[in-house]
């Protein structure tokens, strides 16, 4: 059995007209159908980083509990990003990836129990300098190799405009796998938002969602995934 993961920079729900519309983001959610979706941008970047996308419209407009980054406060995310898990998915584990770098930034990671088998994802919004970039994918692997082992996927905005898109700071624990190019996402030109699985996932298929109101909704086009697990 297979499990489709997808990951979303929402930009804070501005799209390309300039409007910020939660209710197109909401609508390429559903249309995504993913199992666990990674999120980037939930928040507004200045004050106290209220929730772009509203928490009662995940709630009650999608079929997805949000892991639970932050617990009390305005905002969605952490470091803007958070996990969607598609109901009635158990997770079993959360835990802040704190990552270094001239401007904050972190990771997400939750430990999910699904139908096809135990996984972990993490959700990535990596720096825009290659150098930080790559120190982060490293101290991801780091902290990834203390927990529990499992199968893993990290997935998120990268932030490499390259071919290889820091593959060698992944090695030798997860393979990138690039599904195409997402931003901008009105003529996409640029593969920003990519996918790695460690041993024991195994990508079957991915692509890049381009369907209306994606093209609209944000600066990046959701990619997928769909994900077998063999421990």
């Amino acid at each position: 059995m297979k499990l489709r993961v997808a990951s979303y920079n929402i930009h804070k729900c501005v799209g390309f007209d300039r409007r910020r519309d939660p209710a197109r983001i909401i609508a390429v959610l559903n249309a995504l159908d993913a199992d666990v979706i990674a999120l980037q941008e939930v928040d507004h970047r200045l004050g106290p980083r209220k929730a772009a996308l509203p928490i009662a419209a995940i709630r009650h407009q999608t079929n997805f509990n949000i892991a639970p980054f932050v617990f009390d406060g305005p905002s969605l995310g952490w470091h803007g990003q958070t996990i969607l898990i598609r109901k009635p998915y158990e997770l079993v584990a959360t835990r802040k990836l704190a990552l270094p770098g001239l401007e904050p930034r972190g990771a997400v990671m939750a430990d999910i129990v699904t139908r096809a088998g135990d996984i972990r994802i993490v959700g990535v919004h990596l720096g825009l300098v290659r150098r930080y970039r790559t120190k982060q994918l490293t101290e991801i692997q780091t902290q990834l190799r203390e927990q529990p082992a499992i199968p893993t996927v990290v997935l998120g905005d990268f932030n490499d405009w390259s071919a290889d898109g820091g593959a060698a700071a992944l090695l030798p624990d997860y393979r990138l796998h690039v599904p195409g190019k997402s931003f901008p996402a009105v003529r996409p030109m640029a593969a920003l938002d990519r996918v790695a699985v460690g041993h024991g996932a195994h990508i079957v298929d991915a692509g890049v969602f381009n369907q209306i109101p994606a093209r609209m909704a944000s600066d990046h086009l959701p990619i997928w995934a769909s994900i077998e697990i063999r421990p």
